[in-house]
């Protein structure tokens, strides 16, 4: 129990090198089972996640979930599953098919990509690179690019609309997003995500830049389309947006892809503000740090099925006012104040409980100031008025 983890690890290495492997053989396979192990799991993780939000949209919203497929509905996702693969692939006339057939897996890609470089225990980590929030930045982005495609190659006027919505929404908000991710690269002093945990020992950093997570909450909310933010795929206006013409496996994979990529901004989080793995015992029994990093993603998950099941859609306007007016600025002014103040305590060489604190408030007081200029600088907007309608009067009833 202590190393379970290093223990199923050692024993698999001394296989292979019983069997005559080389290291470099070893090393590879080794990579590839732990490649293809985060992969099952992710996918375990997005059929259970269905089930969860399904049921949890029915006790927000005061209506019934799943609850035929099996006792208290757990079978309805493997339901899907089969009805989904069942389904007939139709290709629009029109489309261009290459584009068309590559959106999908790019979609579902961008987002089993980012998981390579997530650190998930003290000693379990995937490829720990030097520059790994850009390689988050980087990979994340082809899911925009994913979008665009299904749009524009489905010869659909709403399937390009919501792509294009996509230009306008998703890659604006990349913009205080990554600014917001570069409080904890500030903070660590790397950019290696197992580096940026570990730094956050025991002091997370929703406690010392608690507005750069809120941003990256808002940010990541509008990036992966959820309420309020779907615009990308607006039922009332676009019939599905830009995957209306997907159907059968094709329609799956962007399905899946959304209920993951949900779940890994819940990771991504969790990494960036949360300590990771960090908890009791976690840096002596490894699995507990899987645990760990496992758990917090989950409930920073329900948190945005939460906002996602009780915000109704936002307008376009109002949507790019909140990123452009007010997210981008809060951004710009936490990331100096943060640089500042953590410059200025480092030379005072302050005690570590006085330096989050010092943090927070610089933090609260740039949200509090900020909400209240937004809300002074807002036009208050008066009613024309109009001078009174005439009644009618039925003849013969004058008085």
């Amino acid at each position: 129990m202590a190393d379970l983890i290093n223990l199923i690890e050692g024993w698999i290495t001394n296989l292979l090198l019983g069997w005559g492997a080389s290291e470099e053989l070893t090393l590879f396979l080794l990579q590839a089972l732990g490649s293809v192990l985060v992969v099952i799991i992710c996918f375990l993780i997005v059929i259970a996640l269905i089930w969860v939000e399904r049921k949890l949209a029915g006790r927000i919203q005061d209506r019934f979930g799943p609850n035929r497929a099996g006792p208290f509905g757990i079978f309805q996702s493997f339901a899907d599953i089969i009805k989904i693969f069942t389904k007939e692939y139709v290709t629009p006339k029109g489309a261009e098919k290459g584009a068309f057939n590559i959106a999908p897996v790019l979609a579902m890609a961008s987002v089993l990509a980012i998981w390579a470089v997530f650190p998930f225990a003290i000693n379990v980590i995937g490829a720990d690179v030097h520059v790994g929030v850009l390689y988050i930045v980087a990979v994340s982005a082809f899911g925009i690019l994913a979008i665009l495609m299904a749009g524009w190659s489905s010869n659909n006027r709403y399937a390009l609309l919501g792509a294009s919505r996509s230009v306008a929404m998703l890659i604006s908000y990349e913009i205080p997003m990554v600014v917001s991710l570069l409080v904890p690269v500030l903070l660590a002093h790397s950019m290696k995500l197992s580096v940026i945990v570990k730094a956050q020992q025991p002091w997370w950093y929703l406690l010392v830049a608690p507005t750069a997570a809120l941003i990256y909450l808002i940010s990541s909310m509008a990036e992966i389309g959820k309420a309020p933010f779907d615009l990308l795929e607006a039922e009332s206006e676009l019939v599905a947006g830009y995957h209306t013409e997907y159907s059968g496996m094709k329609f799956g994979m962007f399905y899946v892809a959304e209920f993951l990529h949900q779940f890994t901004v819940g990771a991504l989080i969790t990494i960036f503000f949360l300590g990771g793995w960090g908890g009791p015992l976690a840096m002596r029994w490894p699995i507990l740090g899987v645990i760990y990093f496992y758990g917090k993603s989950f409930l920073v998950y329900l948190v945005i099925s939460w906002i996602r099941l009780s915000l109704p859609r936002i307008r376009i306007d109002a949507m790019l006012d909140l990123n452009w007016k007010f997210l981008i600025p809060v951004s710009f002014v936490n990331l100096v104040a943060v640089a500042v103040a953590d410059r200025v305590m480092l030379e005072l060489d302050l005690a570590t409980w006085m330096y989050v604190g010092v943090m927070f408030a610089v933090n609260i007081f740039i949200l509090l100031a900020s909400l209240f200029l937004a809300g002074k600088s807002k036009p208050v907007v008066e009613r024309e008025k109009f001078p009174p309608r005439p009644v009618a009067v039925p003849p013969g009833t004058e008085s």
